[in-house]
């Protein structure tokens, strides 16, 4: 197994104090990188994952996403259940992981998409270490929840080339009531701004960002004045320094039975208003979503393909 290097476990805020060269963490992992797909993703921002008429034209492009199993949030909404807590995923070594990389810019990818990496941060930093040793040329992206200890992302200072930050809630009360994490709001910002400090400026090659920070936002149904406050937040904190991502994309997972609220996608009023609030504050560097996203079609198959 992987040495995390931590006895007990406290690299999330939640320091469970699991060792987990033995066991599975509050996470519900060992310190064994676990990977549910390796592969090329069409869905990031364009950024990120390319235009679309460019993607069209070449399907070879597009984000090399690493998706991650396991996770220390356990948000009640997760589209991503399979593998977060659906047991999903096979196990890799470091030097795997490193493979890994190489073959998803083999095929053509941009860059290298880390979501949600959170509870395997040291095996990263040492995968990651090791592909820019062997002169991987593409940026890697670090896509995350935001609950992670700032102590813990001082290990990736130097690796991560772009930070992806989804900033959930901005009340406990929803933090608690629906990823049963009542210091989120102080974790996640502190987490930020700490992504912010490691790259505080945008760089591209063209349309494709090479260092920088996306912050998103998943609006959930009824939640529009906590999606304003955060909008309000991010923007009067971090102004220009970094971009937004406002997502409609919401789907309901099967499992909300005790969340009525949020058991109904977003509808198009509601996303509607959040928009328009941002153009109200100034916004201008900010990415929205247009069309039907809220479909399963955009969750991918948690297959092990790229493993």
């Amino acid at each position: 197994m992987a040495d995390s290097g931590t006895y007990p476990c406290t690299l999330c805020p939640r320091s469970c104090g699991i060792d987990r060269n033995v066991k599975t963490g509050y996470c519900g992992e060992t310190n064994t990188p676990r990977i549910g797909r390796a592969a090329l993703h069409m869905w990031e921002e364009p950024c990120i994952s390319g235009e679309p008429d460019e993607i069209c034209t070449d399907k070879k492009r597009g984000s090399g996403a690493v998706f991650f199993s396991g996770c220390n949030m356990g948000c009640v909404f997760c589209q991503n259940r399979k593998i977060s807590r659906g047991g999903a995923g096979k196990y890799v070594s470091p030097e795997r992981l490193t493979d890994i990389f190489f073959e998803l810019e083999e095929k053509g990818a941009y860059n290298i998409n880390l979501v949600t990496g959170d509870i395997f941060i040291p095996s990263i930093a040492g995968a990651v270490k090791a592909a820019k040793d062997r002169g991987i040329k593409i940026p890697f992206i670090f896509n995350t929840g935001s609950y992670i200890k700032v102590e813990s992302l001082k290990l990736l200072d130097g690796l991560i080339d772009i930070y992806l930050p989804d900033l959930k809630y901005i009340t406990q009360g929803d933090a608690i009531r629906y990823s049963n994490a009542p210091d989120y709001v102080n974790a996640a910002k502190a987490a930020i701004d700490e992504m912010v400090r490691q790259q505080p400026e945008r760089v591209y090659d063209g349309v494709i960002m090479k260092k920088g920070v996306i912050i998103r936002h998943l609006l959930l149904p009824g939640k529009i004045i906590q999606a304003k406050m955060i909008v309000k937040y991010i923007y009067e904190r971090y102004g220009e320094k970094v971009y937004l991502s406002l997502l409609n994309q919401y789907t309901p997972n099967g499992n909300l039975e005790d969340y009525p609220e949020i058991n109904r996608k977003v509808t198009g009023r509601e996303y509607d208003s959040l928009v328009r609030y941002a153009q109200e504050l100034g916004i201008t560097n900010a990415y929205i979503q247009e069309g039907e996203t809220a479909k399963e079609s955009f969750i991918p198959d948690f297959d092990g393909t790229g493993v």
